[in-house]
Protein backbone atom coordinates (compact mmCIF):
# COMPACT_ATOMS: atom_id res chain seq x y z
CA UNK A 1 0.00 0.00 0.00
CA UNK A 2 1.60 3.19 -0.67
CA UNK A 3 1.73 5.63 1.83
CA UNK A 4 0.30 9.13 1.78
CA UNK A 5 3.56 10.64 3.83
CA UNK A 6 6.97 9.71 4.29
CA UNK A 7 9.52 11.07 6.39
CA UNK A 8 10.61 14.47 7.17
CA UNK A 9 7.17 15.87 5.98
CA UNK A 10 5.00 18.68 7.64
CA UNK A 11 2.14 16.83 8.82
CA UNK A 12 -1.34 18.23 10.42
CA UNK A 13 -2.93 16.19 12.82
CA UNK A 14 -6.62 15.69 11.85
CA UNK A 15 -7.85 13.80 14.97
CA UNK A 16 -7.86 13.27 18.65
CA UNK A 17 -6.29 15.41 21.46
CA UNK A 18 -3.82 17.30 19.31
CA UNK A 19 -6.31 18.05 16.13
CA UNK A 20 -5.03 21.00 14.67
CA UNK A 21 -1.35 21.06 15.28
CA UNK A 22 1.40 20.96 13.06
CA UNK A 23 4.75 18.92 13.22
CA UNK A 24 7.40 17.21 11.43
CA UNK A 25 7.27 13.41 10.52
CA UNK A 26 10.02 11.55 12.71
CA UNK A 27 9.62 7.48 11.36
CA UNK A 28 7.16 5.95 9.33
CA UNK A 29 6.09 2.58 10.44
CA UNK A 30 4.55 1.21 7.30
CA UNK A 31 3.81 -2.76 8.78
CA UNK A 32 1.80 -0.89 11.40
CA UNK A 33 -0.14 1.94 9.52
CA UNK A 34 1.66 4.85 11.85
CA UNK A 35 3.83 7.55 12.45
CA UNK A 36 5.52 9.21 14.69
CA UNK A 37 5.18 13.10 14.85
CA UNK A 38 7.65 14.96 16.23
CA UNK A 39 6.42 17.39 19.68
CA UNK A 40 3.01 15.26 19.60
CA UNK A 41 1.32 12.47 21.42
CA UNK A 42 3.99 12.63 24.33
CA UNK A 43 3.73 9.95 27.07
CA UNK A 44 6.06 9.54 30.33
CA UNK A 45 8.11 6.39 30.32
CA UNK A 46 9.88 5.38 33.36
CA UNK A 47 13.34 3.98 33.25
CA UNK A 48 15.84 2.06 35.20
CA UNK A 49 19.86 3.70 35.60
CA UNK A 50 21.72 2.91 32.65
CA UNK A 51 24.96 4.19 30.96
CA UNK A 52 22.71 6.20 28.53
CA UNK A 53 20.53 7.45 31.24
CA UNK A 54 22.54 6.98 34.95
CA UNK A 55 19.63 8.91 36.63
CA UNK A 56 17.47 6.85 35.61
CA UNK A 57 13.73 8.38 36.17
CA UNK A 58 10.48 9.43 33.80
CA UNK A 59 11.72 10.43 30.26
CA UNK A 60 8.88 11.74 27.66
CA UNK A 61 8.63 9.99 24.69
CA UNK A 62 6.77 10.37 21.46
CA UNK A 63 4.32 7.61 20.98
CA UNK A 64 2.71 6.97 17.03
CA UNK A 65 -0.42 7.90 15.69
CA UNK A 66 -1.87 6.20 12.85
CA UNK A 67 -1.67 7.33 9.50
CA UNK A 68 -5.18 8.07 8.72
CA UNK A 69 -4.90 10.60 11.44
CA UNK A 70 -2.75 12.70 9.78
CA UNK A 71 -2.49 15.10 6.10
CA UNK A 72 0.19 16.56 4.56
CA UNK A 73 1.07 19.90 4.47
CA UNK A 74 1.83 22.00 1.01
CA UNK A 75 5.25 23.78 1.92
CA UNK A 76 4.38 26.59 0.01
CA UNK A 77 0.63 27.38 0.77
CA UNK A 78 0.31 26.20 4.15
CA UNK A 79 -2.65 23.91 3.88
CA UNK A 80 -3.16 20.18 4.66
CA UNK A 81 -4.83 18.34 2.07
CA UNK A 82 -5.68 14.85 0.34
CA UNK A 83 -2.84 13.46 -2.39
CA UNK A 84 -3.29 11.55 -5.12
CA UNK A 85 -0.52 10.38 -7.13
CA UNK A 86 0.84 10.85 -10.83
CA UNK A 87 3.00 9.22 -13.75
CA UNK A 88 4.61 11.87 -15.67
CA UNK A 89 5.76 11.76 -19.57
CA UNK A 90 9.92 11.11 -18.36
CA UNK A 91 8.61 8.70 -15.60
CA UNK A 92 8.67 10.58 -12.18
CA UNK A 93 6.10 10.18 -9.88
CA UNK A 94 4.52 12.57 -8.56
CA UNK A 95 2.73 13.52 -5.61
CA UNK A 96 0.20 16.09 -6.14
CA UNK A 97 -2.57 17.56 -3.46
CA UNK A 98 -6.02 17.52 -4.27
CA UNK A 99 -5.99 21.28 -5.38
CA UNK A 100 -3.66 20.40 -8.21
CA UNK A 101 -0.36 22.01 -6.71
CA UNK A 102 2.80 19.52 -6.21
CA UNK A 103 3.89 18.66 -3.22
CA UNK A 104 6.97 16.44 -3.91
CA UNK A 105 8.22 14.17 -6.25
CA UNK A 106 8.37 10.74 -5.03
CA UNK A 107 10.73 8.50 -7.17
CA UNK A 108 11.09 7.17 -10.63
CA UNK A 109 9.03 5.07 -12.14
CA UNK A 110 10.31 2.08 -13.54
CA UNK A 111 10.00 1.58 -17.31
CA UNK A 112 8.20 -1.54 -19.06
Amino acid sequence: MALHVKKGDMVEIITGDHKGAKGRVLRVMPDKNKVVVQGHNIVKKHVKPSRKNPQGGRISVEQPIHISNVLPVDPKTSKSSRVRYQVSEDGTKKRIAIDGTEISVVKKAKNK
